[in-house]
């Protein structure tokens, strides 16, 4: 069905068609071993729209046995049909793009256009992974005449991915496709409230040649099918993309097995503006920044540190086009969609009403909303909170919603003690026609990631995590495959 097939039969019905529900394992939908069953909400109206299984420990055993039959044959797949393989996902992404796109828009509450995104940049990464495939080589190392010595890169093994719920198409498919480049399997535990394209992929990847049991997907909770999942002795990597709490408890679970972590945690990520910089280039920066899938991404630039000289100007210009931001179901093509969940949606509301108990100013937004259509759903008015201390709890804690917390600056120096002013180092943007001050800056300010005078440039080719509580390890460009490959020395007597 084309997209508008599916948002017309979802508007009339409350559902969509052929929704999978059950874990995906050794290459087929299996029921849960409990048979327990959850409900998916659609943020765009608070409703529920589909069930999906939830999974246990008795799953997550079944799909790492067999995520551990499907390694013991991928591994050993010539590099050059991984290739072939690994293209033909890409090609079924895109044919499947339209069923795709409106399932994740439905299912996460972000714009169609947004979810298109998503499914864009997945069949990107797998054609940038099929052409590593036949590329991970060793070297050889010269110890002299006694010796022949050499290097070889191998796949770790079973491989565990706990997808967030921000982006469950192109986060999974960031982790999956190095993985099954190197040769490794994989257990997918995607986020609870956006269960279903994981399972969608999941078979797709079957229909491209990927070998029944190299992906194995179980949906359900953190606690009965996360948790089981990390500390499964079996699983020699785990990649985990969530809060820093979560994070945290992770890395203590995988702790007793020595198994190999990758983390990307959260972020409070700046956009540094200089005197010099051009303020329409730096306000429509920070709107794309904080507004982007409603703020809900880990490298959001939810702080913009600016240069008093240029405060007024940038202000009125991103206040202007804040004001004009239409927000609704994301099936119907506004510019921001919905809150993911009704939880989180509190969790947002409530940063922001202590901030203005606390006397923060609040230039615009600050309030739940609802569609402006429906009077339904989950939504937060896009929020700027102006001239914040660098201990506000507005500056310091993610709040993951279109909130921008706007710090002003009056030197070089000033401008970086505020940007490495909190736990995070994930991303940065620096705003500035001084190129020397751009490199300087570039250089000194913490975060995995820096763009000068834009924000989130670059694409799947670039390395991609964070320092400090923004986690460690990375994905994306050829580093994403370090994770999912373990060197061996191999030496030989002559």
């Amino acid at each position: 069905m084309s997209a508008d097939a599916l948002i017309s039969t979802y508007f009339a019905t409350g559902t969509l068609p052929d929704l999978p529900r059950d874990p995906y394992i050794g290459g087929a939908f299996v029921p849960p071993a409990k048979g327990a069953y959850m409900e998916s909400f659609d943020p765009g109206t608070a409703s529920a729209f589909g069930t999906f299984a939830a999974g246990t420990a008795e799953d997550v055993d079944h799909a790492v046995t067999s995520a551990v039959a499907g390694f013991a044959l991928w591994r050993d797949t010539a590099p050059a049909k991984r290739c072939a393989i690994l293209m033909d996902c890409a090609r079924l992404l895109r044919a499947e793009a339209d069923h795709l796109a409106v399932v994740e828009s439905l299912d996460s509450g972000k714009t169609l256009a947004e979810a298109y995104g998503d499914i864009n940049s997945s069949a990107r990464l797998f054609e940038y992974y099929a052409g590593a495939t036949d590329k991970l080589d060793g070297r050889s190392v010269n110890l002299g005449n006694d010796n022949a010595a050499f290097t070889s890169r191998e796949p770790v093994g079973v491989t565990a991915h706990i997808v967030p719920w921000n982006y469950p198409t192109s986060t999974l498919v960031r982790g999956i496709a190095p993985a099954l480049a190197a040769g490794c399997s994989a257990v997918v535990k995607p986020a609870e409230t956006t269960p279903y394209t994981a399972l969608m992929i999941a078979e797709l990847l079957i229909r491209a040649g990927v070998p029944a049991g190299v992906v194995n997907v179980v949906t359900g909770t953190g606690v009965e099918a996360g948790a089981p999942l990390v500390t499964d002795p079996r699983v020699r990597h785990v990649t985990f993309t969530g809060s820093v709490a979560t994070g945290v408890g992770v890395m203590q679970a995988v702790a007793p097995n020595v198994t190999g972590l990758t983390l990307e945690l959260g972020g409070k990520s700046p956009l540094v503006a200089f005197a010099d910089a051009d303020p329409e280039a730096v306000a429509e920066g920070a709107y794309w920044a904080i507004f982007s899938n409603a703020g809900q991404i880990c490298s959001a630039g939810s702080r913009l540190v600016i240069h008093r000289a240029i405060h007024a100007e940038v202000m009125e210009r991103l206040l202007a086009k804040t004001r004009a931001l239409r927000f609704g179901h994301g099936l119907r093509g506004p510019d921001m969609g919905a809150i993911n969940s009704e939880r989180h949606l509190a969790t947002i509301a409530g940063h922001v009403d202590r901030a203005r108990a606390r006397g923060v100013e609040v230039l615009t937004g600050g309030a739940i909303a609802q569609d402006p259509e429906t009077g339904k759903g989950w939504f937060y008015q896009p929020t700027i909170l102006d001239n914040l201390s660098p201990q506000d709890d507005a500056v310091l804690k993610e709040i993951f919603g279109p909130v921008l917390a706007v710090q002003i600056f009056d030197s070089e120096e000033e401008s970086l003690a505020l940007a490495n002013g909190t736990e995070f180092a994930l991303a940065a943007g620096i705003y500035t026609r001084d190129l020397s001050r751009a490199l300087r800056m570039a250089r000194r300010v913490d975060a995995g990631q820096v763009t000068v005078n834009d924000y989130w440039a670059g694409g799947i080719e670039l390395p991609f995590g964070g320092n400090r509580k923004s986690g460690f390890g990375r994905e994306k460009g050829l580093e994403g495959l370090d994770a999912y490959t373990r060197t061996k020395a191999i030496t030989l007597a002559v």
